[in-house]
Order: structure tokens, then C-alpha cells, then sequence
């Protein structure tokens, strides 16, 4: 049953192209938290078969999840706290939730749009508090890219090396986010003890 799901799934990213990969990235940077592992894993394995291109795939995932991100960003910026608690709601964001990022954004500082960029559950919202405190565009465009871009290499660079072990496939779909929840750890270690060293200067 599963590997018909997952034949499914290979196949309908085949079908949607690379068109079909900016908008389900987009949608899971932006307001709707659509798993990228479903979309990714799948196109590396199509570039092992030879049905995608990988440098293109993940280009184009990169690009989607940068312009999901800059469109939170934007109504932050643009309609600030009042309009995200109104009608956040709607797209499944909670008051308290949006508290919890606007706190991990003033703990981690604006690094905090490129590591929350690998952590889920963060990473389809961490651009609000961004935009609420009017981050330089700049700077938030290039954490962002950077975050996304390890995030989607990744994914498509596991699903094209399983592809000649497709059976596995199912499983990596579940358990690719501990590999980058390890990444994450050291880069905010890394991040936290270079901080830690300039304020002891």
C-alpha cells in the first residue's frame, strides 16, 4: 500500500514538472505547511532516472521557497501584527504560535531566517517576524536562500541517491528531517559560540 503511494506521489511530481515544484515550495515557505520532503525526495529520484534535472530541480525548489518566504515577509511588513493575529488563524497560525517565533526571532537575531529556515515547523513562518521588524530585505533574501537551499539540496540529493533503492524511499520520506535537525544544532551551536566570543571582545 505504501509503495503505491509512493509510486503516486514520484509520478504526479513527474506530471506537474518543474512548474509543479515552485508552487508546492512556494506554498510550503509561504501560509499552507505543505511537506517539501513529498516534493523533493521525489524529483532527485526522477533526476537519477533521468525524467529531471537535478541542478534545475533544486534551483527551481529554491526559487519557490525564497518566494514564499519574501510573500510572508511582505504582509508582516505590509500589514503588520494586528492583520497576522486577525486573520493568521485562517491559515493555521495561532497567536500563541506567532508569539513563540517573534520570541525566537529576538533570541537568535536575524540568523534566526536562516536556521529556521531547516527547522520544521518554523520554517514556513519564520519570515513574519522578520517583516514585522522590518529586517533589512537584503539580508533576509540571502538567509533565506541560504537556509532553503540546504534544506532542498538535501532532500533532492537523498532522493536521487536512493534511486536505485526505491523501496526505501517511503521511509526517508519520514526521517529526512533528522538529518537536518542535526545541521541545525551545529550551525546554531557554531552561530551561538561566535556571538558568545565577539561580546567577550
Amino acid at each position: 500500500m505504501l509503495n503505491t503511494v509512493i509510486d503516486w506521489i514520484v509520478q504526479a511530481v513527474n506530471a506537474w514538472g518543474y512548474f509543479g515544484i515552485f508552487v508546492a515550495m512556494f506554498l510550503e515557505s509561504s501560509f499552507f505547511p505543505f511537506p517539501s520532503e513529498v516534493i523533493m525526495i521525489p524529483a532527485g529520484y526522477l533526476a537519477f532516472e533521468g525524467e529531471m534535472n537535478l541542478a534545475l530541480a533544486v534551483a527551481t525548489g529554491i526559487l519557490g521557497s525564497v518566494t514564499g518566504a519574501l510573500f510572508n515577509y511582505w504582509l508582516a511588513y505590509r500589514y503588520g501584527r494586528p492583520f497576522l493575529l486577525r486573520y493568521g488563524r485562517y491559515f493555521f497560525l495561532k497567536p500563541e504560535n506567532l508569539e513563540k517565533l517573534e520570541r525566537f526571532f529576538a533570541q537568535h537575531g536575524e540568523i534566526s531566517t536562516f536556521n529556521g529556515r531547516l527547522i520544521p515547523g518554523v520554517r514556513q513562518y519564520i519570515s513574519l517576524p522578520a517583516g514585522l521588524s522590518r529586517m533589512s530585505l537584503g539580508r533576509f533574501s540571502l538567509y533565506t536562500a541560504l537556509g532553503a537551499g540546504i534544506w532542498v539540496t538535501l532532500l533532492a540529493l537523498l532522493g536521487y541517491f536512493l534511486g536505485a533503492h526505491k523501496e526505501e524511499l517511503s521511509r526517508y520520506l519520514h526521517n529526512a528531517t533528522i538529518l537536518v535537525l542535526i545541521a541545525v544544532a551545529g550551525l546554531s551551536l557554531f552561530y551561538w559560540l561566535r556571538h558568545r566570543a565577539k561580546e567577550e571582545l
